[in-house]
């Protein structure tokens, strides 16, 4: 695996510089996306190996365009740039909320995955990882002895922007299955990062869930395409 090239958005801290570390580890050469440059030149260093800086924000087109033109070659995309601005539910949000939440979770994803594809098809076995989250699950925001159905709504930007990705992952896979390849999302859980207060105070171990996107970004011919995981491995709800 000493050839092969990863690129992780939102690289520079929590589950995505995690995510790079263990790619690194496994040898790969990875790209640490990162929209502030000292911040991402911090992470580079403390992951060191493989590691190199990519400055790129994925809610800017130019900077995205700049990004992929330094990138000849990809076998692994895992984005994992993501924000929660707004916790409040549907009736109390306001639209500049979920206009902020989906272009970073959503048509960021969408723009770095197209300006990429290029880079990725020049790889025999090319790998994209989504990641989403539990809380974008419908089948269990829709269950009344689920947590996320307890919540009563709340979070419906960050949520619905994740049910959105769950979909937009399962069209790339279908569309992109001809090609060889795997496109899959992955519920981390909830990790001790600075997403929210929640998150912040928690202590789920952003490597944990940061090995269940390597999983996935190391997936051999014969594994899944399409799907949605836990970071443990097993099916999530859609």
């Amino acid at each position: 695996m000493n050839d092969r090239t990863a690129l992780v958005t939102g690289a520079n801290k929590g589950i995505g510089k995690e995510i790079a570390r263990q790619l690194v580890a496994e040898g790969l050469t990875v790209h640490v996306g990162s929209r502030d440059a000292e911040r991402g030149r911090r992470a580079v260093q403390e992951i060191g190996g493989g590691a190199r800086l990519l400055v790129l924000d994925v809610t800017d087109a130019d900077s995205v365009a700049t990004a992929a033109a330094q990138v000849e070659r990809l076998d692994v995309l895992v984005n994992n740039a993501g924000i929660m601005v707004d916790g409040r539910t549907a009736p109390e949000a306001d639209l500049d909320g979920f206009r902020r939440t989906y272009e970073t979770n959503l048509f960021g994803v969408l723009a770095v995955t197209n300006a990429f594809l290029p880079a990725l098809r020049r790889s025999a076995a090319p790998r994209i990882v989504n990641v989403s989250s539990g809380t974008g699950s419908l089948t269990w925001s829709a269950d009344p002895g689920h947590q996320f159905a307890v919540s009563a709504g709340a979070g419906a930007a960050y949520r619905s922007s994740k049910t959105a990705l769950n979909a937009l992952t399962l069209f790339y896979a279908q569309t992109l299955a001809p090609e060889g390849f795997k496109v899959n999302a992955l519920a981390p859980g909830l990790r001790s990062t600075d997403l929210n207060a929640r998150a912040a105070a928690s202590d789920g171990d952003p490597a944990e869930g940061a090995a269940g996107a390597v999983r996935l970004a190391l997936l051999p011919d014969t594994g899944p395409t399409g799907g949605f995981f836990s970071w443990d491995g097993t099916p999530a709800a859609w």
